[in-house]
């Protein structure tokens, strides 16, 4: 929750400065989508809080505090939500369930995913906002509309959900990295490492140069996340920069063509090929 609770920081304090700007040049339209979204971000941050309960359990009494199913009691839902928010980029429903299974030991069928974009759309349109979080797909750079398969949180920054030419190999470093670190945080032996984590730490592996033991004779020991986890972390300082400025320019334009709710869930088809005209 914290990785979240700071990009929310950084977020409303960039929407204040712009707020500021916007009202130094009498943009009173651009001021108006900055408060707006200044507003949901607030809720957002303040929901954040909420999902532990508003009243602190007594430290001293450990019946006092507020017990939580184990991921594998959750609901599909928040199943996703949790592999999203460790991995802090979009995800594929397969990529989801791979990592859900991996550290929990438990399957996450991708088919218990295969509505949740719908459903979360149809709750937030009839009540926008009621929900502390909404799970909505990537927007893409060029369009703004709904990227294929891939699923996001409606609280992280605009430019977080969207996806440039760039982002795929982005995201899947950054995920081989958010992984390693999950790992050793619940395996530090990687002798125990569960089938799952093994099979999926190879996959990484295998797609990012200088991740193996340079001997082939080590390659069939424990996966050595250390060297996964810095290979992806050299490759990732090659692509960032052009990344986030592709989706950093993309998120301009979709605050200025889209409503909030197509800032969520991306552009009706008929808005779509009016943008595609325009651009």
């Amino acid at each position: 929750m914290q990785e979240h609770l700071d990009a929310l920081e950084k977020h409303m304090q960039q929407l204040q400065q712009a707020m500021r700007q916007a009202q130094m040049q009498r943009r009173q339209d651009r001021l108006k989508e900055l408060r707006a979204e200044l507003r949901r971000a607030q809720r957002s941050y303040d929901a954040l809080f909420d999902q532990d309960g508003d009243a602190q359990p007594d430290a001293e009494d450990p019946a006092s505090r507020p017990s939580r199913p184990p991921a594998t009691q959750m609901p599909a839902r928040e199943q996703v939500h949790q592999i999203l928010t460790l991995l802090t980029v979009p995800a594929a429903p397969k990529l989801i369930s791979s990592v859900h299974e991996a550290l929990f030991t438990a399957p996450l069928p991708t088919t218990r995913m295969a509505t949740l974009r719908r459903d979360e759309e149809r709750s937030y349109r009839s009540a926008p906002g009621a929900r502390p979080y909404y799970l909505c797909p990537a927007l893409t750079s060029d369009h703004l509309s709904p990227a294929r398969a891939l699923l996001t949180i409606s609280i992280w920054p605009l430019e977080d959900r969207i996806v440039g030419p760039l982002s795929a190999r982005v995201h899947f470093l950054t995920s081989a990295v958010k992984l390693t670190e999950a790992i050793q945080r619940l395996t530090p032996d990687p002798q125990k490492m569960t089938l799952g984590a093994r099979q999926l730490v190879r996959h990484y592996a295998l797609n990012i140069p200088g991740a193996l033991p340079a001997d082939p004779q080590d390659r069939g020991a424990a996966p050595d996340l250390t060297l996964l986890r810095e290979a992806a972390q050299q490759e990732l300082a090659v692509h960032t920069d052009d990344d986030t400025h592709e989706r950093r320019e993309a998120a301009q334009r979709a605050r200025h063509q889209l409503d909030e709710a197509g800032q969520l869930f991306g552009a009706p088809f008929q808005t779509t090929r009016r943008l595609r005209s325009v651009t």
